[in-house]
């Protein structure tokens, strides 16, 4: 079969051909396209030479027929433009009978503190939709950046190109220590020489590199006695009411996993306050103007501002 070259056709005529094939009549179709009638019939003088064919007969003083071959093609043009119709419209989302699936990445905890309510949004607004969480990412963001994500939701700078990326700001905390309440550090104010000279634990996922208050003890100077790397937060109760561990937690966090458990949470040294930070709603340029992509990442930031 031949191959035909289409930069060597007026795609554009493809148009006027299914006015006219619709039509069987020259000046309505002029109308129809808001074309005048001399630049429809030279449309249609350069269709014939297109097509090899007349397409369209003249048929008294009510119009044209269809030839078979323009018989043949009328329902295939439809179907044709309408697909390059559908492609060029708006892109829109139904959440009501949307099924998609959204992939989030984030830790256990944080999907525990910031996810419910959007569960709750979806399975009401949408309920069709699968939600799935990915709580051991390599690298979100490398996986934003290859589509295998939507989202991801943490406070890490993003190690590639950060202008290929979009933030939203969906909450604003600070470091507390957590302990068991039969600590004899939960009884008094937590000093610097108390801080350091107590064992700690941390949460890494990875099971990579250091805590970020590690590093900031390292740039004084300074090292705490590390005796427990964990790779889930929800681990961190358990072990804080059964040993003499502290654990150095975002607020939300720490709060979250005293609730209803014997355990304290306490501000850290003032030497060790390292101001507040941020947890974003990230997400990669490759989604950003996607209609389902927009729905859900506003409804995320509506229920947890």
């Amino acid at each position: 079969m031949h191959k035909v070259n289409l930069r060597s056709i007026d795609l554009n005529l493809l148009a006027i051909l299914e006015a006219l094939l619709k039509e069987q009549h020259i000046t309505r179709a002029a109308n129809q396209l808001s074309m005048s009638q001399p630049a429809v019939s030279r449309a249609l003088q350069r269709l014939r030479q297109t097509f090899a064919d007349p397409l369209l007969i003249r048929q008294g003083a009510e119009g044209y027929a269809l030839t078979p071959r323009a018989e043949q093609l009328l329902p295939e043009l439809e179907r044709a433009l309408n697909c390059i119709r559908d492609m060029l419209s708006p892109n829109v989302f139904t959440p009501a009978t949307a099924s998609d699936v959204v992939h989030i990445a984030c830790l256990d905890l944080e999907a525990a503190i910031y996810l419910p309510k959007v569960i709750e949004a979806m399975r009401e607004q949408a309920p069709n939709m699968r939600l799935e969480v990915h709580s051991r990412p390599d690298d979100a963001f490398a996986q934003l950046a290859r589509g295998e994500l939507h989202f991801a939701i943490n406070g890490l700078e993003p190690r590639q190109t950060s202008d290929a990326y979009y933030r939203k700001v969906l909450d604003t905390t600070h470091n507390l220590c957590l302990m068991g309440q039969a600590n004899p550090l939960s009884r008094k104010p937590l000093t610097m020489a108390d801080y350091l000279g107590a064992s700690h634990g941390f949460v890494s996922i990875t099971g990579k590199g250091n805590a970020i208050i590690d590093e900031h003890l390292s740039q004084r100077g300074l090292k705490r006695n590390i005796a427990l790397r964990l790779p889930s937060f929800f681990n961190v109760p358990d072990v804080c009411e059964s040993t003499d561990l502290l654990f150095a937690l975002p607020k939300r966090l720490a709060e979250r996993l005293a609730h209803n458990r014997k355990l304290i949470v306490k501000p850290l040294p003032g030497e060790l306050n390292l101001g507040e930070f941020n947890i974003y709603l990230t997400w990669h340029a490759r989604y950003h103007n996607d209609a389902m992509h927009h729905w859900v990442r506003e409804l995320i930031k509506s229920v947890n501002l």
